[in-house]
């Protein structure tokens, strides 16, 4: 590199900074990374400059508008437009001070009004109309994910969500009618949903569009003021959201707040009217103990182990092809209620990885890798995981399909591994990715056990056409949500709660249930000043003691047996 620059005249281009970094990605991360306080290359959008890029032997010096550089026998005069700015730390401080100006918005009363709910409703409904193609461009960056997959998945379900709160809206803000009773006659009561206030939402990485505005989506038809902090793990996603709810919703009430774990645990340090996480139970964990400090209600949206129970009734096509849409069609495994692993007869077992076999390669070719209909694992570190739970000696003799895996592409292709030790790694966690363990049994009611001795799943699948074992499959295994002869699509049924239970989650959303988690069910009693009777009035004489046991019993002989004086 010295040698190169060296061998340089003096020659003097005027280029922009991209062109600067893109030339000399060294030099820009060295020179300009001091003086602009970042250590990524410099890009044209940074600046509203030029950069006049000099080669010369040593010399540095700096001044107020241009700074030269010579470390590496390189120099580069950067003229800085006056509003050029630091990139701004967002602390305890920052965080602090967005709560209060939204507060202070959703305190003027404007987000309460129906007028101003579907306002932004019908913007995110035009937003997904214009910008879909952005937005499932971002997700093949982050993801891979093949843009039928990313539309349907992700900006089709975004749109549902939204379609049906603006039909909805109107009938969800109505005052629900209460009966009273006698004791407070003459009244009216009713049941009104008011907003909670300003509510904070963290979504994750896997589906980081629609796990991002579905929440959103009901914080808003409740008449919230909303904090979105998208998931970095995501990042073309992340700043895509940034930008477009910047464009098309009213940020004096809706705001997007991009980074990592410093911006988090800044937001989680602020007192929120309801926090909704999606993630891991271990951040789980944090969410609920900063929520605890200020006794704010919390959301959490889980995983955990999802079981899918396989009888030797079924069709056993169909059963394949919609295990496969409910594990590596679905992000690659890399979802919350994907399969985590099958249990099954150990008579039917060949029969079951035979008819995946064939749908596999049907679905995604001979060459998994290079299908261009399956998601990449979204990070290496999630790569080097999975890869981990492969290798395990208890695992690696197990691979009875797959377990190819390309770390400069991050993906693994659809594996299957049969007959896995319970105590092994990948049957002690959420796997999270496309590894789809096959446990056998001699009978199938043994499910129930296996099951049971791990926490409760988001999800738990079956397939059978026994009617008796549907029954007896609802009724002793509690999840989060149990679907009967398919995989994942319960959650968009829209009249479905979708939450988890102990280790797979608290409360729920999707739908009304988003609007109502969202709100504060707020209790009203109207009381005119007639009929004040003395009754209730001390001295509390004999006569009142059985007329007012009398009214609240509730017996009509006994309230006209009181007010005669007779027992």
């Amino acid at each position: 590199m010295h040698a190169a620059w060296n061998d340089f005249k003096i020659l003097v281009l005027d280029i922009t900074t991209k062109d600067l970094s893109a030339s000399c990605p060294t030099m820009t991360s060295l020179c300009l990374g001091p003086f602009l306080a970042v250590s990524d290359p410099v890009s044209s959008r940074a600046f509203g400059g030029h950069i006049t890029r000099k080669c010369f032997p040593k010399q540095v010096h700096f001044h107020s508008r241009s700074v030269v550089f010579s470390s590496i026998l390189c120099s580069a005069t950067l003229s800085v437009l006056p509003e050029l700015e630091e990139k701004q730390i967002f602390d305890g401080e920052k965080a602090n001070l967005l709560v209060r100006d939204l507060r202070k918005g959703f305190d003027s009363g404007r987000t309460k009004s129906y007028e101003w709910r579907v306002s932004q409703l019908e913007a995110i409904i035009k937003m997904l109309k214009e910008r879909e193609k952005e937005i499932t461009e971002a997700l093949y960056k982050d993801l891979a994910k093949p843009q039928l997959e990313a539309f349907i998945s992700e900006v089709s379900q975004a749109k549902s969500s939204c379609s049906e709160a603006l039909k909805e809206l109107k009938q969800w803000m109505k005052p629900e009618r209460v009966s009273t009773s006698i004791t407070t006659f003459p009244s009216s009561a009713e049941i009104l949903p008011e907003p909670l206030g300003v509510v904070l939402v963290i979504s994750t990485w896997n589906f980081p569009f629609l796990l991002s505005m579905d929440p959103v989506i009901g914080a808003i038809s409740a008449g919230n003021a909303v904090v979105l902090k998208p998931s970095e793990v995501a990042p073309a996603t992340s700043s895509l959201l940034a930008n477009l709810v910047e464009q098309y919703l009213d940020n004096s009430a809706i705001r997007v707040v991009e980074g990592a774990v410093p911006e988090t645990t800044a937001l989680l340090e602020q007192k929120w009217d309801k926090i909704l996480y999606t993630g891991s139970a271990r951040v789980g964990r944090i969410v609920l103990a900063a929520a605890a400090k200020h006794l704010t209600p919390v959301i959490l949206e889980l995983g955990g182990k999802c079981p899918a129970v396989v009888e030797s009734d079924v069709n056993l096509q169909v059963t394949a092809r919609r295990i496969i849409a409910g594990k590596w069609a679905c992000n690659s495994g890399q979802a919350c209620i994907a399969v985590d692993y099958v249990i099954t007869r150990k008579e039917f077992a060949p029969k079951l990885i035979s008819a995946l076999k064939d749908e596999l390669e049907e679905f995604f070719g001979k060459d998994p890798l290079e299908s261009k209909d399956m998601s990449r694992i979204v990070s290496s570190n999630q790569f080097a995981r999975l890869v981990k739970l492969l290798d395990e000696d208890k695992v690696s003799d197990k691979i009875v399909l797959g377990g190819q895996r390309d770390e400069k592409k991050l993906k693994i292709s659809p594996t299957i591994i049969l007959g896995v030790p319970e105590d092994a790694l990948v049957m002690q966690e959420e796997i999270f990715g496309p590894i789809l363990p096959i446990i056998t049994v001699d009978n199938i009611e043994d499910c129930y056990s296996i099951i049971k001795s791990r926490p409760k799943p988001l999800a738990a699948y079956l397939f059978t056409n026994n009617e008796q074992l549907k029954k007896d499959y609802v009724d002793k295994i509690s999840s989060g949500g149990i679907l009967i002869n398919d995989a994942v699509i319960h959650v968009a049924t829209r009249g479905l709660p979708f939450g988890g239970v102990e280790e797979s989650g608290m409360g729920c959303y999707h739908g009304k249930f988003s609007f109502d988690s969202f709100s504060h069910r707020k209790s009203v009693l109207y009381r005119s000043f007639d009929a004040d009777s003395s009754i209730r009035y001390p001295p509390y004489t004999p006569q009142k003691e059985k007329l007012l046991k009398a009214i609240i019993s509730g017996n009509i002989v006994q309230i006209i047996l009181a007010l005669f004086g007779w027992s």
